[in-house]
């Protein structure tokens, strides 16, 4: 293993501590949260979704693989450091083949040093083609804990975040159980007075 390789993939992973999520800052948000932070909201809730399932029984959460559900979670976004976090303003101007091969490309040369590099871009594949059941649940950690984030902004005064409610309420979750806690989410908003509650 190339040992300077690695030593430059640490390096350039970390900068995802510094890099904001563009789609709060796009809405003022002050003090934004960093993808690392995101990173790690999505590892704990996939996580955290993946015992709720398996205490419940679910027959489709008896075949989920927590190793490959904690992988993806880690890998999900770390095109981000080559990329940067790109609000979905931009990503609408985009045509998806194109973003998908920039992440797809930055994701491979990013884990090139590492002797189970194939493993893990199928890995961050699954999650993106939402192939597999870990990555339909990752997708939903994803999309949960950024509206976690959203609500916490919200009950510290944000305001004009009512697109991300609204974007949400369209969603079609993979996993019943995330349908709920997002509803229970919803519920606890404050008034906004961006005409949703």
């Amino acid at each position: 293993m190339n040992k300077d390789a690695l030593t430059e993939l640490l390096l350039e992973a970390a900068t995802l501590k510094r890099i904001p999520r563009a789609g709060w800052v796009t809405r003022g948000v002050a003090n934004v949260e960093s993808v690392a932070d995101h990173s790690f909201g999505v590892v704990f809730m996939a996580l955290t979704l993946v015992e709720a399932l398996d205490s419940d029984t679910a027959p489709q959460a008896a075949s989920l693989d927590l190793e490959k559900v904690l992988l993806m979670a880690v890998l999900h976004d770390l095109a981000e450091v080559r990329l940067m976090d790109l609000p979905a303003t931009a990503i609408r101007l985009l045509p998806s083949a194109v973003k998908s091969q920039a992440e797809a490309k930055a994701v491979t040369e990013l884990l090139s040093p590492l002797p189970n590099h194939g493993r893990w871009l199928a890995l961050w594949r699954e999650f993106e083609d939402q192939i597999s059941p870990e990555g339909r649940l990752v997708r939903d950690a994803d999309k949960l804990e950024m509206m976690v984030q959203c609500l916490r902004y919200e009950q510290a005064g944000q305001r004009g975040l009512g697109e991300f409610w609204q974007a949400m309420d369209q969603r079609a979750w993979h996993y019943p159980l995330c349908a709920e806690l997002y509803g229970k989410l919803k519920a606890l908003r404050p008034s906004t007075g961006d005409g949703m509650v």
